[in-house]
């Protein structure tokens, strides 16, 4: 949380570029160290063959190491652009553009967001990940809403969605306080 606010700070006070990316189907893409074997799925049963179980060859949702395989992956990648993690956070990648301007990127599992001073920089870099799918300017991240000013060099984060949706979640129960939630209006 400390790095993704440190960096939403420099975004709002340099006035830098601020693009969100989201990566469908990660864990896909990861190429697994072990072996893992898996029963045949029901309605794929090969006929005759029903004792047999699959041997994967790359990662599938639901296996445990998926994960840790696709971070590796994309570290690999990050740093083969020249990008440095930070031995702080493992989740920021530095590095500089052309006029030695901070270009940051924070990756949360599938989400990223991607700051520079120079779009055409970042989007030479989008089109490097191929992996992803650009959303543009950052709007959300997290459960948090983002809004901005960049006249007067302000950033905001909201999460009333975030707050609402627990709320709905937990009208009419009673919380460990033994206070009970409900809906006054």
């Amino acid at each position: 949380m400390t790095t993704r606010h440190f960096m939403l700070n420099v975004v709002a006070v340099d006035n830098l570029e601020l693009i969100q990316l989201d990566v469908k189907t990660t864990f896909l893409h990861g190429e697994l160290q072990e072996e893992i074997y898996m029963e045949q799925p029901k309605g794929f049963v090969a006929s005759g063959h029903e004792h047999l179980v699959f041997r994967l060859k790359n990662s599938l949702y639901g296996v445990k190491p998926e994960p840790q395989q696709w971070y590796k992956k994309f570290d690999d990648f990050i740093q083969s652009v020249s990008f440095s993690k930070r031995e702080d956070d493992h989740c920021l990648f530095t590095n500089t553009d052309q006029d030695g301007s901070p270009i940051f990127l924070i990756i949360y599992m599938d989400d990223m967001l991607l700051s520079g001073r120079h779009a055409g920089e970042l989007t030479e870099l989008v089109q490097k990940l191929r992996l992803k799918k650009d959303l543009g300017p950052a709007r959300h991240i997290l459960g948090m809403k983002i809004s901005r000013n960049p006249d007067r060099r302000q950033l905001f984060l909201s999460q009333t969605d975030y707050i609402g949706r627990i709320l709905e979640r937990f009208v009419g129960k009673t919380c460990p306080s033994g206070w009970k939630i409900q809906r006054t209006g």
